[in-house]
């Protein structure tokens, strides 16, 4: 009875014990419950464990489709090249141009610790080579390009090394795959970090280790953006790029070969105001601009007023600029815009890479707004003048496909599946040889489905 007694005491005393911790993780999950999942001010012990228990599906439906990318890639891996640690140093001197401002680096896709760095790294970064190679190379980017970095990384994404491939190929597949970020590379006057931009170009392949065993890696290619303003300058005449933005003004795609012209990277513009980089003085100019691109809807490219556009330093280029647009076929509705843009006059100071105080930043005041949202009401109505459901010449690097899909499957009658699988096959034929058109003169470009 004794030993009943004391074993049902310890339980009774284990249960308190469980109970008690639960409700302090109950507590501590009520402090991180976000504000706007709280029907109240204070959280309800109800809405801590269901966020919780949405939390738990979420990682749970994360890792499902993270272990359904890693098969699909799999092929892929086993092609990847295998090479020792020694085998890369003849691989990047082979690969690296010398007295350059490009470096390799190999890093581990499992733990992100730097394998390998080549001897220009440590030169161009400003720091010692062993540092790199005991770091993980995420640690030494500019916090707002991580995200760019991880879905460019992805191991199902990166095709594989090959030994085979000389510098000139690698370096011109680079504006297919490649993407932008900015690395670390020592401190300014004023103690602070400095980041310099990069075009990455990554790979997978595969190390050996001292151990035999084969590790997946990444190995890239970095080559540091210099402004296209300094030497070695870029002409006059290829100063050109593109852009496209939705009926709201918002960028939704950004030409690589703006970045040494404007000194943003594709990430810092897409998804923000156009009129926010504009001159003051310049952005009514916009409503008249998009007034002109529903008139002209579908039709040939024209050009418009010049603009002033704020670079990444603070000060303006003035651009030169043709426009055009494309009608979803279904809605007959703009669905975004394109803009080629030429710079007539470059910035003050050549640098677009300099840092530019806190208070030159853009700031997305009322009257940005209101002319922004002007600007989306025109485009609410349906395009009815005689343009065919299209777009002229002026895209950038042919990948507006993308969204020429989605316009138009969005706003079909018919079956969306098909829709979406068998309409944009065949708007993609035209826009490629709406692209080849576009070389040849400016006043070609309309299509019809």
């Amino acid at each position: 009875i004794f030993l009943c007694g004391r074993k049902g005491e310890q339980t009774e005393h284990g249960r308190e014990q469980t109970h008690r911790e639960m409700m302090q993780t109950v507590q501590e999950m009520k402090k991180r419950l976000p504000s706007e999942k709280r029907s109240r001010s204070k959280a309800s012990t109800v809405e801590a464990l269901n966020y919780a228990l949405n939390c738990v599906k979420q990682v749970q439906a994360n890792s499902e489709y993270y272990n359904l990318l890693m098969s699909s890639g799999l092929e892929k891996r086993r092609n990847a090249t295998v090479c020792t640690l020694e085998e890369l140093e003849g691989i990047t001197s082979d690969h690296t141009p010398k007295n350059t401002d490009t470096f390799v680096v190999v890093f581990s896709l499992a733990s992100g610790k730097v394998v390998y760095a080549s001897e220009q790294a440590s030169s161009v970064l400003h720091c010692k080579r062993k540092f790199l190679e005991s770091a993980k190379f995420v640690e030494l980017l500019y916090h707002q390009d991580v995200s760019v970095f991880y879905s460019h990384t992805a191991q199902p994404r990166l095709p594989p090394w090959n030994m085979g491939t000389d510098t000139a190929v690698l370096f011109e597949c680079a504006q297919v795959k490649s993407f932008f970020c900015r690395i670390r590379g020592g401190k300014d006057r004023d103690g602070e970090m400095r980041y310099s931009p990069f075009r990455i170009t990554p790979y997978l392949l595969k190390v050996q280790g001292s151990s035999a065993e084969e590790e997946p890696c990444c190995l890239a290619l970095a080559e540091r953006i210099i402004s296209g303003y300094e030497a070695p300058r870029i002409p006059m005449d290829k100063r050109i790029f593109s852009t496209t933005h939705s009926p709201g003004c918002v960028f939704l795609e950004v030409d690589d070969r703006a970045v040494p012209l404007l000194g943003y990277l594709p990430q810092d513009l897409i998804g923000t105001s156009v009129l926010t980089c504009l001159h003051p003085d310049d952005r009514l100019l916009m409503l008249s601009l998009h007034r002109r691109i529903l008139k002209y809807a579908g039709q040939p490219p024209f050009e418009h007023s010049p603009i002033r556009f704020r670079c990444q330093n603070g000060d303006y280029v003035t651009l030169d600029s043709s426009w055009s647009s494309f009608i979803n076929p279904w809605s007959r509705k703009v669905a975004f815009i394109i803009g080629r843009h030429k710079v007539r006059t470059g910035p003050l100071n050549e640098d677009v890479f300099a840092a530019r105080s806190r208070a030159e930043q853009p700031v997305m005041c009322e009257d940005v707004k209101e002319l922004q949202a002007m600007i989306y009401k025109l485009f609410l109505q349906p395009v009815h003048n005689n343009g065919s459901s299209g777009y002229g010449s002026l895209g950038s690097n042919g990948s507006h496909e993308h969204y020429i899909s989605v316009a138009s499957s969005s706003d079909s009658n018919g079956n969306l599946w098909e829709d979406s699988h068998r309409e944009p096959v065949r708007l993609r034929v035209h826009v490629k040889s709406l692209m080849n058109v576009g070389l040849s003169g400016p006043n070609e470009g309309s299509f019809e489905l």
